[in-house]
């Protein structure tokens, strides 16, 4: 009996040596180490072309090139917190990766330059830009000052004004109850057209149109089309009065902790993504505005003459950042003359 116990025993010692380097020689082949996941953070409705780019590219090409040892969680619509938590969260290597909107641009004001009113006049305008050297240029900061990697450009849009009356002339911006982000140019923006403004951060934005906290919002239809806001709103402005990208951002620690084939794989998937999505919600734009049509919403297009008295009493917000920020001129009339 002795004697087959140990055998056993043996035998199964020799086994479980055996399987230990089967896994050790895999995972030298693999490049060692375990499988490690990506969380990545947003405020958009799950159908909203962003979150449909993260699924069918970045998730897609992250998980099969590397063969499964990368994995890809997606944590849409403020799962994670409203964008300053989910930010935050990727500065501190809480979440790996997230796709603000320019949130970060109190503290590196050159992030803040694509939202400026009236600069982009198209959806190709916008990508020369960004994916070029003016591009590398904003974002330059992001890496020394806030610990996180810019992978990718991608796009919320051009943003206009719904509101729970129609808007057609600047008199209409008067005592109008508006939300807009909690950044200085937007609030700036909205001030300087008339309206009263109410900082909120976009997890609250559909309660507060509900409960006519305010009146009004501003983004682009794509939003108001997947967060539902038409549902308590009647009216759109098509203003185009500024142009909203997203960023694809990984925790710089994180990153650097992969191996340059791991890092390879995100970079061009969150490029590709980023691409896809920039494509999905520039042809979107027609079908969400048949779409919001037929639930209700009134179109309003500015003539030449509103279109210009906006961007006129925009020029408060340039005024500003010309004083503020002694770089700021020079790249406005480079991004224009792209």
């Amino acid at each position: 009996m002795k004697k087959t116990f140990l055998g056993v025993l043996a035998a199964s010692v020799t086994s479980a040596m055996i399987l230990a380097g089967c896994n050790g020689s895999e995972e030298a082949a693999s490049g060692g180490g375990q499988t490690k996941t990506i969380k990545v953070a947003n405020y958009f409705a799950e159908d909203h072309p962003q979150n449909i780019a993260l699924k069918e590219k970045f998730k897609t090409m992250v998980e099969e090139e590397s063969g499964g040892q990368l994995k890809v969680q997606i944590y849409a619509n403020s799962t994670l917190g409203a964008e300053k938590e989910f930010y935050d969260g990727v500065r501190n290597g809480t979440i790996e990766m997230g796709i603000p909107g320019l949130i970060m641009q109190a503290d590196i004001p050159k992030m803040g330059v694509p939202e400026w009113p009236f600069l982009f006049r198209d959806f190709e305008h916008v990508k020369n830009v960004l994916n070029g050297p003016i591009g590398e240029e904003i974002t330059a900061d992001l890496e020394p000052k806030h610990g996180v990697t810019p992978l990718a450009w991608s796009a919320n849009g051009f943003r206009m004004f719904s509101s729970n009356r129609t808007i057609e002339s600047m008199e209409d911006f008067d005592g109008l109850r508006l939300r807009m982000p909690n950044i200085p140019n937007y609030i700036k923006l909205g001030e300087s057209l008339g309206a009263n403004v109410s900082p909120l951060p976009i997890s609250e934005v559909f309660t507060a149109l509900e409960q006519k906290v305010v009146d009004a919002q501003d983004n682009p239809i794509a939003t108001l089309r997947n967060s539902a806001y038409y549902e308590v709103q009647t009216d759109v402005l098509e203003s185009k009065h500024m142009f909203s990208p997203n960023i694809y951002i990984i925790n710089t620690k994180f990153f650097n902790g992969l191996t340059k084939e791991q890092q390879d794989i995100i970079q061009n998937a969150a490029k590709e993504a980023a691409e896809y999505e920039f494509d999905l919600l520039e042809k979107s734009y027609e079908e969400d505005k048949n779409f919001l049509e037929e639930n209700g919403i009134k179109f309003t297009t500015p003539d030449e003459k509103f279109a210009k008295e906006m961007e006129e009493a925009a020029k408060p917000v340039y005024d500003d950042a010309f004083k503020e920020n002694e770089w700021a001129e020079e790249l406005v009339e480079k991004i224009k003359a792209e």
